[in-house]
């Protein structure tokens, strides 16, 4: 019977409206029976074909529902037995009570039943055990997308393994554009004959022909010094497994031609967009001259950067022409703020602050306020020592407010800018960072992959000793209007002494020029010396973190403090330098305590081996000679072990980020 009959709601309307008939039937026929008789005959005719069709329809819908709950029992069951779909029912101790026929045959056998699942599936287990609602494994060849249900202890699996061959395909055909660029081409070739010229192309251009076609690779040169390459993912993963041989067979090949050629490649991969991959190609290239060059940067959708390579000493390719570029730059947005605002990073060293009273020197050159951020409560005591004796010159020190005060007297128009480093997690205070707009960033670390956001200009350079050795060629291009002090040419002097090691590491010839500089307007060696003193207890200290030291591999040594004692970022790296000057060491690590929940590791090199690329691999960073990383809630053991990890893994020869 169907439902809108079975419904009182119908019926009554029904009957009311037979009764209200047969009334007026009646009613009809007090006037006129014959007339009365014929519609009383009918009605009666109507009202039995309504209950007889009722009836028909009735005994139809019944047949129809018996007929229809057939099939579904069957379709039911034949979906069960015959749907390409795994169903498997277990018990508590994982063994099989019931399978339907695929998931038999898909595991090659007859029957499932009362085997056990770390018999036939044992990839299943830990889903199970975990809790895991759905997850793809891998049985016999094949991939399943398996779904838990718990509580009726149920399994589904479903066969995803042409779904998962050609999302792979995808993946793999993906296309990826990468700039190569031939880091010292210019410098070389500034001096060759048309000849030599024309014999270095050709060996370069031979060099990478022959390697796009041994690895599939579409190679298209662009420019002198710049080329373009297509290929896919695939092709991408065989090349960082063998960790990009290109870069090293282009430098062994020329410096046997007595012309050290080296390339960077930027890379763009993870997008079906050709413009964005071209974008990340490009930026992924500028990080990688960033950092010095000779490397491979590969920059990911996620934001996170693969590098390869980076094994060799910059060399020093800074032109007079580009810092007095850069120094007119600068001068223009010093004039266009109405105050300047110098910050460096946490815990300054003597070149963080050297280099922010140069820049001060700067501002004040160009008639504009500037002050120094600073903590008073993060300085090591050679720093101490230099704000000791700027103390007691009161027009300079009253420069050096609180990261409150230059909070408060920030405007729209104010000029920030940021020295010795280019992270926003590392400078003094982040919030002052993010509440001005107008910032400039002079480092002259390799760059990373954290970076301040939209700066208004950058003077990057790796290939310089210092950032006050940058900044003091600044000053030589700004207007004279105002005589560089004694104190100030002495801080930056000694900025330079301390990341120079008294000119003895990553030193060019421009920073004989910029200390030749310094000294002609008054730097004092003897104040720089004082600054730089230390004393016996931390001599000591030193001494006995050195005490522990041992050859981990040829060249390379590694010391360790105790867990107990505590020692300052500044402490480690100096035993780190000590231990580079002895003799057979090319690389040094030393790890210790700094806080109760941090440890530090200092790493130093003689170039040989890139210790940034090892400190980058603990989340650290720095320089190829000089760098450093902070791990936190772990031993020095545990430190020790993850150091060695790293160790290892660079000398495989890749690194990643």
């Amino acid at each position: 019977m169907p439902s809108y009959l079975e419904r009182r709601q119908i019926r009554y309307p029904l009957y009311g409206l037979m009764a209200v008939t047969l009334v007026l039937i009646g009613f009809l026929s007090y006037y006129n029976w014959i007339i009365g008789a014929a519609g009383f005959i009918l009605t009666g005719l109507l009202i039995y074909l309504i209950f007889q069709v009722n009836h028909i329809i009735r005994q139809e819908t019944e047949e129809y529902i018996s007929t229809l709950s057939y099939r579904v029992k069957k379709v039911g069951e034949e979906a069960l037995m015959e749907m390409p779909i795994g169903i498997m029912l277990i018990n508590d101790d994982y063994y099989i009570e019931w399978t339907n026929p695929f998931i038999a045959a898909s595991f090659n056998e007859d029957s499932l039943v009362g085997k056990s699942l770390y018999d036939v599936a044992d990839a299943v287990i830990p889903l199970i055990k975990q809790e895991v609602e759905t997850e793809i494994i891998t049985l016999h060849d094949r991939k399943f997308r398996v779904i838990h249900k718990p509580e009726e202890r149920l399994l589904y699996f479903f066969d995803v393994t042409e779904q998962a061959e050609i999302e792979k395909m995808y993946h793999d055909e993906r296309t990826v554009i990468s700039i190569i660029y031939l880091d010292n081409y210019e410098e070389l070739t500034q001096g060759m004959d048309d000849q030599t010229k024309s014999s270095l192309n050709s060996l370069v251009t031979s060099i990478l022909n022959k390697w796009a076609t041994n690895n599939g690779v579409f190679l298209k040169r662009v420019s002198s010094e710049r080329f373009i390459a297509v290929f896919s993912e695939h092709i991408l993963r065989l090349l960082e497994k063998g960790k990009f041989t290109i870069l090293d067979e282009v430098r062994e090949t020329t410096s046997k031609q007595n012309v050290p050629l080296t390339l960077s490649i930027g890379v763009g991969t993870g997008y079906s967009s050709l413009p964005e991959l071209g974008t990340q190609a490009q930026s992924s290239l500028d990080l990688a001259l960033g950092r010095g060059g000779d490397q491979v940067a590969i920059k990911q959708p996620n934001g996170k950067v693969k590098f390869y390579g980076g094994k060799t000493n910059p060399v020093e390719k800074r032109t007079r022409v580009r810092a007095r570029v850069i120094s007119h730059a600068l001068k223009e947005l010093v004039v266009e703020s109405d105050k300047v605002l110098i910050m460096g990073h946490k815990n300054p060293d003597m070149d963080a602050i050297g280099s922010a009273i140069g820049i001060l020197k700067v501002a004040q050159m160009n008639k504009r306020e500037g002050f120094i951020v600073y903590n008073k409560n993060e300085i090591d005591t050679g720093v101490q020592r230099l704000m000791d004796e700027i103390k007691e010159n009161e027009s300079l020190y009253s420069r050096f407010i609180t990261p409150e005060q230059a909070y408060e007297i920030a405007s729209d128009d104010t000029l920030l800018v940021v020295v010795d480093t280019h992270k926003p997690s590392l400078v003094i205070d982040e919030r002052l960072l993010n509440r001005i707009e107008n910032v400039i960033v002079i480092d002259h670390h390799r760059r990373g992959e954290e970076f301040i956001k939209n700066p208004l200009l950058v003077y990057m350079e790796p290939y310089a000793s210092s950032t006050a050795e940058l900044v003091t060629e600044l000053l030589e291009y700004q207007p004279k209007n105002g005589k560089i002090q004694m104190l100030e040419a002495t801080a930056l002097l000694a900025g330079i002494i301390v990341d120079t090691k008294s000119f003895t590491l990553r030193t060019g010839a421009r920073t004989f020029d910029a200390a030749s500089y310094l000294r002609s307007h008054g730097a004092d060696t003897v104040l720089v010396q004082k600054f730089l003193k230390e004393d016996i207890n931390t001599y000591i200290k030193r001494a006995k973190i050195i005490e522990n030291v041992y050859f981990y591999r040829d060249g390379i040594v590694i010391s360790k403090g105790e867990d107990d004692v505590y020692c300052d970022q500044v402490l480690i790296a100096q035993a780190a330098d000590t231990l580079l000057t002895m003799d057979g060491v090319s690389a040094s690590f030393v790890i210790s305590k700094r806080s109760e929940d941090t440890v530090g590791i200092s790493a130093r090199s003689l170039g040989e081996i890139n210790v940034q690329v090892v400190m980058e691999n603990l989340e650290g960073g720095g320089h190829l000679t000089n760098a450093a990383t902070q791990m936190y809630d772990i031993s020095t053991d545990e430190a020790e072990t993850l150091l060695q990890n790293a160790i290892e893994d660079y000398l495989e020869g890749g690194q990643k980020e």
